[in-house]
C-alpha cells in the first residue's frame, strides 16, 4: 500500500471512530500512532511521536491558553454577561427586535471579554432568553439569535481558536487577534441589521421595548462593568501595541478581570473555584486535542495528502478565488459533524500548504476566513453545539424551531465571507501595525 492510499485509509478509520463515539482527541492519537508504525519502523514512529510532541508541548505559546481561558470563565462566574446585557437593553431595547439587537451587541462585548463561543451562549441564554418570551418575542428568533450571536466569541479577540490555529501553523497569535477585530464587527453589524429588518418586516416577531431615559442608561453601567472593559482594552490594546505578548496579555486580562470581580463582590470563594475547576478541565481537553492533532499532523505529513492535494490543486483550471470557494465548502461541510477545536486542528495540516504555499493567500487572512467558516459550523445541525447550550437553556422549544431561526445569520456570515474574499484587507489591514 502506497503511503497516500495509507493516509486515506487512515482519513476513513478516523471518521469511523468518530462515528462510533470515540472521543476526538484519542481518535487521532490512535490512528496517527498506527499510521506512522505503518509507513515508518516502529523505532522511528516513537522517535518521530515523542520528538513532536515534547516540540509542542514544551512551547510557551501553549500558555496563553490556560490564560485566556480563566479569564473566559472568571467573567462568566462573576455575572459580567447580565450587567452587559442589561446595559446594551437600556441602550438599544426601544429599537425593533431591540431586545435581539441588545442581545448581538452584549454578546459580542462579552464574547471579547470571554473568547468561548460555548460561554457566550449559556450566560447570554440564561439572560436574554427569558426576557425575551417575556416581551412575546417569536422563540425560534429569540433562540436563534443568541445562538447565532454567541459564535461571535470565535472571531472577537481572545479567541481560543485563533489561539490553537497560530500555534497550528507557528503564525503571530498577536497578528490573528488582531486581524478578528474588524471581521467580528462587521459580523455583528450584520447581526443586527438582520435581526433589525426581520423586525421590521414583521413586528410581530420581535415587538419593540420602551425607550429608557438617559439616566438609566448610564446608571446601568455600574457594578464593576466600565472596568472591566478597561482591563480588556488594556489587554487588547496593549498586545497591539506592542507591549505584551500574547501570554502576557492573557495573563493581565485574567488578573485584571480577577482583581475588578473581587474588589466589586461580584465573584464568591465558590464561583472562584468554579471558574478554576473550569479552566482546568477546558484546558486539558485542549491540550489533548493539540496533542492528537499532533501527532495525526504528522501522520497525514508522512502520507503525502498534504503535497498530493496540493499538486491537484495547483493542476485545478479554476482562479485561486474557486478553489478556496472550495476548501471553504469542505470546512463548513465538516464543521456540521465536528467539533470547532477539533476540525482546525485536523485539517490545518491538509489545507494550510494548498491555500497559503500554493494558492499564495496570506496565512493571516487564511486563519480568519478559516474561523468565519467555524462560526458557521457552531450554529448549523446536527452537530451546532450553540444551539444545542440553547436548547438547553430554553428545554421547551424543539431543536428545529431554534435550527429554523438560525438561516437569516447563516447568511450574514456568508455575506462577511464574501466581503472578506473581495476585500482581504478587512483583515489584514490593522495587523500591519502590530510587532505580534
Amino acid at each position: 500500500m502506497s503511503p497516500f492510499v495509507a493516509g486515506l485509509a487512515g482519513v476513513f478509520i478516523f471518521l469511523v471512530l468518530l462515528v462510533l463515539r470515540m472521543p476526538i482527541a484519542i481518535a487521532m492519537s490512535l490512528v496517527g500512532f498506527a499510521g506512522c508504525l505503518y509507513l515508518v519502523s516502529p523505532e522511528a514512529a516513537l522517535r518521530i511521536v515523542a520528538k513532536d510532541l515534547y516540540s509542542t508541548f514544551s512551547s510557551y505559546s501553549l500558555s496563553v491558553i490556560p490564560m485566556f481561558v480563566w479569564m473566559g470563565f472568571l467573567a462568566f462566574h462573576s455575572g459580567i454577561g447580565a450587567k452587559l446585557y442589561n446595559f446594551a437593553y437600556k441602550l438599544l431595547g426601544h429599537l425593533p427586535g431591540g431586545l435581539a439587537v441588545a442581545c448581538q451587541a452584549s454578546c459580542a462585548v462579552f464574547g471579547a471579554v470571554c473568547g468561548s463561543n460555548t460561554a457566550t451562549a449559556a450566560t447570554m441564554g440564561a439572560i436574554a432568553i427569558p426576557e425575551m418570551r417575556k416581551y412575546d418575542y417569536d422563540a425560534s428568533l429569540a433562540t436563534a439569535s443568541v445562538a447565532a450571536a454567541g459564535a461571535l466569541a470565535v472571531l472577537i479577540p481572545p479567541s481560543v481558536i485563533f489561539v490553537v490555529y497560530g500555534i497550528a501553523t507557528e503564525q503571530s497569535i498577536g497578528k490573528l487577534f488582531i486581524a478578528g477585530i474588524l471581521p467580528g464587527i462587521l459580523l455583528t453589524l450584520l447581526y443586527m441589521a438582520t435581526v433589525y429588518l426581520l423586525a421590521r418586516r414583521n413586528p410581530a416577531l420581535a415587538p419593540a421595548g420602551t425607550r429608557a431615559p438617559w439616566s438609566e442608561v448610564l446608571r446601568s453601567l455600574a457594578g464593576g462593568l466600565p472596568e472591566v472593559l478597561i482591563v480588556f482594552i488594556i489587554s487588547i490594546g496593549g498586545l497591539f501595541a506592542g507591549w505584551f505578548t500574547p501570554t502576557e496579555a492573557g495573563a493581565v486580562g485574567a488578573f485584571g478581570v480577577l482583581v475588578v470581580s473581587l474588589v466589586e463582590g461580584h465573584l464568591s470563594w465558590g464561583g472562584l473555584r468554579r471558574s478554576l475547576r473550569d479552566t482546568t478541565r477546558t484546558t486539558a481537553m485542549i491540550m489533548f486535542l493539540v496533542g492528537g492533532a499532533t501527532i495525526f499532523g504528522r501522520f497525514i505529513a508522512i502520507s503525502r495528502i498534504p503535497f498530493e492535494l496540493a499538486t491537484w490543486a495547483a493542476a485545478l483550471p479554476l482562479p485561486s478565488y474557486m478553489i478556496m470557494g472550495i476548501i471553504l465548502l469542505i470546512y463548513l461541510i465538516l464543521g456540521c459533524f465536528i467539533d470547532a477545536l477539533a476540525m482546525i486542528l485536523l485539517t490545518i495540516p491538509i489545507f494550510y500548504p494548498v491555500a497559503v504555499e500554493v494558492l499564495g493567500y496570506d496565512p493571516i487572512w487564511f486563519g480568519v476566513i478559516i474561523v468565519m467558516t467555524v462560526a458557521m459550523g457552531v450554529i448549523t445541525p446536527p452537530v451546532g453545539m450553540n444551539v444545542y447550550i440553547i436548547k438547553g437553556v430554553a428545554r421547551d422549544i424543539p431543536l428545529e424551531v431554534i435550527f429554523k431561526g438560525i438561516w437569516p445569520f447563516l447568511i450574514a456570515i456568508l455575506i462577511t465571507c464574501a466581503l472578506l474574499i473581495a476585500f482581504p484587507e478587512i483583515a489584514t489591514f490593522l495587523p500591519r501595525f502590530t510587532s505580534y
